[in-house]
């Protein structure tokens, strides 16, 4: 069953929070490699639970940003086979993998500062198609994102939520909207860094 990000005050933060790292100009000063794990939860089909790390090699730029823009405002009702084919030819800012998966590359990583010291960070990329979904083409394969948002304390430890199977639009009123393909977002806690 789809869920669209506009219901409800947490699924309004985070498709404000995305709208935030495509549509302002925050620029990354620093490309030095971070390196991060946390642990997430998975309510959709049972509860399930999974270490998952990410590295941040370098930020993307502010042309990069405008180029994903400009795609979401030309075609804003369905912006997202443009989208991911734009974000796949982009060059990796670092990658995510949990214990039992191979690591997939993130081609977006944008963060903005927050009021209280700490950082939002957003991340996105293309998500994983196995050959089955590939070549039967079922009603997932329109959800071609994956993305993640976190925010992090002075410390860069904090929360997020992870979205596995996301479509992107402009709606009537436009807004950004992510359409999630499950039911909820997987939740991303205990976020450090790894030394």
């Amino acid at each position: 069953m789809n869920r669209r990000r506009t219901v409800g005050a947490s699924r309004l933060a985070l498709a404000a929070a995305v709208a935030a790292a495509l549509f302002s100009s925050v620029a990354s000063g620093q490309n030095k490699k971070e390196q991060f794990t946390g642990f997430a939860i998975n309510t959709n089909s049972g509860p399930k639970t999974a270490t998952v790390d990410f590295a941040i090699e370098r930020w993307s730029t502010d042309a990069e940003r405008a180029q994903l823009l400009a795609i979401i405002k030309e075609f804003p009702k369905d912006p997202n086979a443009k989208l991911v084919s734009a974000l796949q030819k982009m060059p990796k800012v670092g990658y995510i993998r949990t214990s039992q998966t191979l690591a997939w590359d993130l081609h977006y990583a944008r963060q903005s500062a927050l009021d209280d010291g700490g950082r939002q960070i957003v991340l996105a990329t293309d998500r994983p198609i196995g050959f089955w979904e590939a070549r039967n083409q079922p009603r997932t394969m329109d959800y071609p994102f994956t993305i993640l948002e976190m925010r992090l304390d002075k410390r860069d430890m904090g929360e997020g939520k992870i979205l596995a199977g996301t479509r992107i639009y402009v709606d009537k009123k436009d807004n950004l909207v992510l359409e999630n393909y499950a039911q909820q977002p997987v939740r991303f806690n205990e976020i450090k860094p790894l030394k």
